[in-house]
């Protein structure tokens, strides 16, 4: 092995590795901006409200809900996972934040229709407001990114949904934030409530 070869590679891709970061950072920055905070004030305001909430989505996108929920948890809530084996039956007072690029994720869409069955409220994380899983929610929050079968978008250079991931994230941290600055509660009081069966 040729060791300046070596070392010219790892030059070239910690360059592309820098420019690849500026696209994700600056990918996400313009698609945040274009987020309406009304649409997240409101899922605030349906979570301060709900008895117990439930989450549900699949993939990467259920992966960002269930970090959510632990937040949600922190805070004092009483927060399940949908499909987690403990999961009681949701109810009418209940919350349903589900989450779904294109909307139409099968499994995310028969859970909010069974959430809509039973008198719970459903707010929808997606990029389609024209979608079953819009149309089955009460309240929306639109993330302006591609969706995961977009191959080729101009609103995304990243892989398949990625962008519509990272700001689903970005979102839900900021209304875990905006909820914590509303309780006098520091984050001792949060760490106590933090798992310790790990």
């Amino acid at each position: 092995m040729n060791p300046t070869a070596t070392a010219a590679s790892a030059v070239d891709e910690a360059v592309a590795i820098a420019l690849n970061l500026s696209l994700v950072i600056n990918e996400i920055a313009d698609t945040v901006a274009l987020i309406d905070e009304q649409q997240l004030a409101v899922l605030a305001g349906h979570l301060g409200l709900a008895p117990r909430v439930f989450v549900a989505g699949a993939g990467r996108s259920g992966l960002v809900l269930r970090m959510a929920a632990m937040r949600l948890m922190h805070l004092g809530m009483t927060v399940h996972i949908a499909g987690d084996i403990t999961t009681p039956a949701i109810s009418s007072g209940d919350l349903l934040l589900v989450a779904s690029g294109s909307g139409t994720t099968s499994g995310v869409v028969r859970a909010a229709e069974t959430a809509a069955r039973t008198g719970a409220r459903i707010v929808a994380v997606t990029t389609n407001a024209g979608s079953p899983l819009a149309a089955l929610a009460d309240a929306l929050v639109i993330v302006p990114a591609a969706q995961k079968t977009d191959h080729g978008s101009s609103v995304s250079r990243q892989y398949s949904g990625s962008l519509f991931e990272q700001v689903l994230f970005l979102a839900v941290e900021a209304v875990f934030q905006t909820l914590w600055d509303n309780t006098d509660e520091s984050a001792e009081q949060l760490w106590l409530r933090h798992a310790n069966l790990e």
